[in-house]
């Protein structure tokens, strides 16, 4: 009776590694995501500012944002940058990620 009871509670604890495990590894998969889908959208919106992409900055960044499995939770756009910040959500939870994009900026180092 006390092996059955050990082989039980091993399978608990196994179980319970296991599923925890795999939310992590699931989280860490929705954060990259979201970071990526954050650089796409804020080089779309960039490149709309620019004049290098026809349309509006923002709307195009949540074309972008929402082809890469995110939703665009705020835009900004000053001179010819673009600052984004997209979400992912992942078993309820949500993986929140923020980008800049636009022209280099001053090294402030001679040529």
């Amino acid at each position: 009776m006390a092996g059955a009871m050990l082989v039980v509670g091993s399978m608990l604890v196994s179980a319970t590694l296991t599923v925890g495990l795999a939310a992590t590894g699931g989280a860490a998969v929705a954060a990259r995501r979201a970071a990526g889908a954050a650089d796409n959208a804020a080089i779309a919106a960039a490149d709309t500012v620019s004049g290098a992409l026809p349309g509006e900055p923002c709307a195009r960044a949540a074309e972008v944002a929402e082809a890469s499995g995110a939703r665009l939770v705020s835009c900004d756009t000053e001179d010819l940058d673009a600052i984004v910040s997209v979400r992912v959500s992942f078993a309820g939870m949500a993986a929140v990620a923020r980008a800049r994009a636009g022209p280099p900026r001053d090294s402030g180092v001679p040529e």
